[in-house]
């Protein structure tokens, strides 16, 4: 079926139409109108977001989030592909369960959902997973992490790099040296010793990023770092790549804007593992991200039902959502950077994750011949973060009643509709 999207501002300001038949953009020019027109009215239009850190917590804790919710959460966010992570119950660590995570995305039909599976069995560090089983399934997995828990023996995480190298996989770290942070609440510094709270140091995370680079560089696998946090790390990722080892690495939005001050009240919505850090480890994030030190942006939207998060700090659970207000955070964050603009936003938050992921029909830049995966924005707008109008199942975010720039307002899935100014439609269709 073909449609025209009309009037449309590229990142490099020009004002096109296009026209898109069976998926794909077939032409591109002016005063084109074939089939049915959609006019973006001169806003901007971007290859839809690509996510390579979300928990859809299904199977197992549908009370938090399902693929349903949280796909359509990422419809809403401007994003067409996002990626599941395993901690889920039971773990996604087999074939069985990756391909019933990536069925339940395409009968959602709000985005592409690919799963990423688990390292060891169970996320309990012991035995490697079903490694092999995963990558040759309907799900074709490429990327795996015990994000939550960090694969802390080295032995076993060299064996994991050593295995997904034979397919040019990736191992996703969550670097959390375990013996360093026993019963952390945040980070450790200052503002958690003025609190009473058990510190969770930079350190933790910096040792073993550190002994996962030589790791990486030692076998010649490729190694992904989740939500790097410190400048220590920000240091140490720039260091592996001026060696030329096969690294990158993600930080989430609200490392770059939130920091460990906010903790002060004693308020579990700001509770995240791993924690918020100093206005020191902010500047290294942005400026890391600026430079391309650190490759992509990724949300680690993280849901939690309401019990789980209104209680005392130390019972509550880590974690915050981020998808619908992830591409609004960091346009925000890095608004005072001058050499990161929309080029550098599209990057980070699209075609980066998707060529490190392999998923090659997103990310692409705006050509004919491309995916029609797309998204249309007002960045001339401003809108207040109302947590009971989110599409996700939780509503646990940090961003409540702020206001933040830029507003979604459509969403192409495969050429298909999913969101319509701001509403989302039921699976997507023209």
């Amino acid at each position: 079926m073909e449609f025209t999207i009309s009037q449309a501002r590229l990142v490099d300001g020009s004002v096109v139409d296009l026209v898109i038949n069976n998926g794909t953009i077939s032409e591109i020019g002016n005063k084109l109108r074939v089939g049915r027109v959609i006019s973006a009215e001169q806003n901007l239009l971007i290859p839809g977001l690509v996510d390579l850190h979300t928990h859809l917590r299904e199977p197992g804790r549908e009370d938090s989030e399902t693929v349903a919710t949280g796909s359509a959460a990422a419809s809403k966010g401007g994003y067409t592909a996002i990626s599941a992570m395993a901690n889920t119950f039971p773990v996604a660590d087999t074939a069985g369960v990756v391909e019933q995570v990536f069925r339940l995305g395409q009968e959602a039909g709000y985005c592409d959902v690919f799963p990423i599976g688990a390292v060891t069995q169970g996320l309990n560090g012991e035995k490697l997973a079903e490694l092999g089983a995963m990558a040759n399934s309907k799900a074709k997995v490429r990327i795996f992490s015990d994000d939550g828990k960090c694969v802390s023996d080295p032995l076993l995480m060299r064996r994991a790099l050593e295995y997904v190298k034979t397919f040019d996989g990736i191992i996703a770290q969550h670097a959390q040296e375990p013996r360093l942070t026993v019963d952390s609440q945040m980070n450790e510094g200052v503002v958690s010793s003025r609190l009473g709270l058990s510190g969770w140091p930079a350190v933790a995370e910096e040792a073993i990023i550190a002994r996962d680079i030589l790791l990486a560089e030692h076998v010649g696998s490729r190694l992904h770092i989740c939500h790097l946090t410190t400048a220590g790390g920000v240091e140490l990722v720039r260091f592996a790549k001026a060696r030329g080892i096969r690294v990158s690495a993600e930080v989430t939005p609200h490392h770059l804007l939130l920091t460990d001050d906010l903790v002060e009240n004693y308020d579990p919505v700001f509770k995240v593992n791993p924690p918020l850090r100093t206005e020191a480890d902010v500047k290294a994030l942005r400026e890391g991200l600026a430079d391309g030190t650190i490759d992509i942006v990724a949300t680690d939207h993280a849901p939690h039902p309401v019990e789980d998060k209104d209680c005392e700090w130390q019972s509550a659970a880590f974690g915050m959502v981020g998808l619908e207000t992830a591409l609004s955070v960091v346009v925000k964050a890095m608004a005072n950077i001058k050499e990161f603009r929309w080029e550098e936003i599209v990057k980070t938050m699209s075609i980066n994750p998707a060529r490190i992921a392999g998923y090659g029909r997103h990310g692409q830049e705006i050509a004919v011949g491309s995916s029609a995966n797309l998204a249309i924005l007002d960045t001339d707008t401003t809108w207040v973060v109302e947590r009971n109008r989110l599409a996700s199942k939780s509503k646990n975010t940090p961003f409540e009643s702020m206001e933040l720039p830029v507003r979604v307002l459509h969403t192409f899935l495969n050429g298909k509709q999913v969101l319509s100014n701001g509403t989302l439609s039921n699976g997507g269709s023209n």
